[in-house]
């Protein structure tokens, strides 16, 4: 009979390895977090009329309308034009989370 190297994977120690890899993913995982809740983007509509400055938690923190963009006949426009700010920030804060979270995740194999 063929002997085995001892348990899952080669024994203990590339247990303790593992255990020591996925400590470390995690404190990358929520370093990458806290910088990214700090970050910030800002998201613009209307050639600049409407800007729109958030986290990548999403949390808005600004919200810039340049006077040209107010029309009283037309509030609707000003409406429209927040909304695409705000989508086009949003957007900006997913693609930086995933830059910055894509490769930790893709990390642990899948575990997460």
């Amino acid at each position: 009979m063929a002997k085995y190297g001892g348990g899952f994977g080669g024994g203990m120690g590339n247990m303790q390895n593992l255990i020591k890899q996925a400590q470390q993913m995690q404190q990358q995982m929520q370093k990458a977090q806290e910088e990214l809740a700090e970050t910030e983007v800002t998201g613009s509509a209307g050639g600049g009329l409407v800007e729109i400055t958030m986290t990548c938690k999403k949390e808005v923190v600004a919200v810039s309308i340049k006077p040209e963009a107010v029309d009283t006949d037309d509030l609707e426009m000003l409406e429209d034009l927040i909304v695409a700010a705000f989508n086009d920030a949003s957007t900006q804060a997913d693609e930086e989370t995933k830059a910055k979270m894509g490769p930790l995740a893709g990390g642990m194999g899948g575990m997460f």
